[in-house]
């Protein structure tokens, strides 16, 4: 059975834990299931505890605000940063409470040993001792004994110290050998819509009615929640939007009750902010300087298409360059995508030839290319330097299930997957125009 810690004397501000939750809403069952784990300060706890969710689902702001809250010792470690296990070490031994900073440690015998004298020096052996290791996959790419010793530091130490680690993975993913002590597992899951709008509605501005903002948040997620459950991505997005959404307010062109006039006024540009869903592919002055671009052209508008679907702004660069591997022959590469070619003398063509060559490109259909012709063909189509990261591959994962491109069979699928696109020539005109991209001038039939 749980115990309770309504009856606890925690020795510590109330109003510090009423601050966190209303911080963290949504999370009430999450934050009661701690503080009982963890109980008054001499308590013993569970040797580790592994905290698991998405991204931005509030398990680091929770556990080290608890920790913080309860005046609990604790040392944070961010994985990411301390990447060697020395820095590692080092950065736990220096941080302890009344510690010495200048604590050395290569290995883990030293680091268990050192760890127990810190302690004992810092007069922390009646307390708990916890130590927050978040992004604690990154403990996988280390050496093989450094997982299952955190695991197990009360043992190796004699003292209590607690090791709780935060991941966007699930357990099984850590599992491998022997050594292992199983530790307590809490999962942090994704918010709901409902939860998501809770949320938001906290960062609304003092200067409008609290009813303005709750409409935007809606307006917000009714166009965005499909595509996108980040929490700091939506958040990001409807701080960067909400000057345009008041903007007819601040133009005294509608009142604060005229919320069809705003959304008139905001539909069109959250529609264009759907092609750069998760903003990290660009920062926001590049998305703000795009938006004055496209509304300096918008005097000499593109008729728009409805033969498309919305895709983000590099999925779409990502789709024509399939069109462009899967109806161009790979000779035409050099000819189209590299820049100052020499010329080549060829035999001039009869009309006939042409037009068999032209029928045997389009007219039977797509053919399959490798990843990285599909790569090579987008970075030197697509404007501006792109970064090769995971992102990118995300979003061929992406078109592939959309069903607008297609794997293709063969015994090299692990090596080199091979794709086809499998969209037609009017709706890849249709995605072209939207990014102001002329692919017939790319196109070996129509060259």
């Amino acid at each position: 059975m749980p115990v309770e810690f309504e009856g606890y004397s925690w020795g510590h501000d109330p109003a510090d834990l009423e601050n966190l939750k209303k911080r963290t809403p949504c999370r009430s069952s999450q934050i009661e299931i701690l503080l009982q784990l963890f109980g008054e300060a001499a308590h013993y706890t569970p040797p580790a505890l592994f905290v698991y969710g998405h991204t931005a689902t509030g398990k680091s702001c929770i556990v080290n605000g608890i920790l913080r809250s309860l005046k609990l010792p604790h040392v944070p470690v961010n994985c990411v940063e301390c990447y060697s296990s020395r820095f590692l070490y080092e950065h736990i031994l220096n941080n302890l409470p009344s510690s010495d900073t200048n604590t050395r440690c290569d290995n883990m015998n030293d680091f268990v040993r050192l760890l127990q004298q810190g302690i004992q020096q810092c007069q922390l052996q009646d307390q708990t001792v916890y130590v927050v290791l978040d992004k604690a996959e990154r403990l996988r790419d280390m050496e093989a004994n450094i997982l299952p010793a955190f695991l197990r530091l009360q043992e190796l130490t004699g003292m209590n110290v607690c090791t709780i680690m935060l991941s966007e993975i699930v357990w099984e993913k850590f599992r491998f050998g022997t050594g292992f002590s199983e530790p307590y597992l809490l999962h942090f899951p994704d918010y709901s819509k409902n939860e998501l709008l809770e949320i938001m509605s906290l960062d609304a501005p003092t200067d409008y009615p609290a009813a303005l903002y709750g409409n935007y948040i809606n307006l917000i997620m009714s166009v965005f929640h499909l595509v996108c459950r980040d929490l700091k991505e939506l958040q990001h997005l409807a701080s960067l939007n909400f000057s345009k959404y008041i903007e007819p307010i601040e133009k005294e062109e509608a009142t604060v009750n005229d919320f069809r006039k705003l959304w008139k006024n905001i539909e069109p540009h959250l529609k264009k902010a759907l092609q750069t869903i998760y903003l990290r592919e660009i920062s926001s002055s590049q998305w703000e300087k795009l938006q004055q671009e496209q509304d300096s052209a918008s005097l000499n508008p593109i008729p728009a298409s409805r033969s498309h679907v919305e895709l983000p702004y590099y999925s779409k660069y990502l789709l024509i360059a399939a069109y462009l591997a899967s109806y161009n022959p790979v000779k035409s590469d050099r000819r189209f995508f590299v820049k100052h070619t020499t010329k080549t003398r060829t035999k001039p063509q009869t009309a006939k030839a042409k037009k068999h060559e032209r029928a045997s490109n389009h007219l039977l259909g797509p053919k399959p290319f490798p990843l990285d012709r599909l790569l090579a063909i987008f970075y030197s189509i697509v404007e501006g330097k792109v970064a090769p990261t995971a992102i990118i591959y995300s979003q061929i994962t992406s078109l592939v299930s959309l069903h607008l491109l297609g794997p293709a069979a063969g015994e090299d699928q692990i090596d080199m997957p091979r794709y086809k696109c499998l969209v037609s020539l009017d709706f890849i005109k249709s995605v072209a125009r939207t990014v102001s991209f002329e692919v017939t001038r790319y196109l070996y039939d129509f060259a």
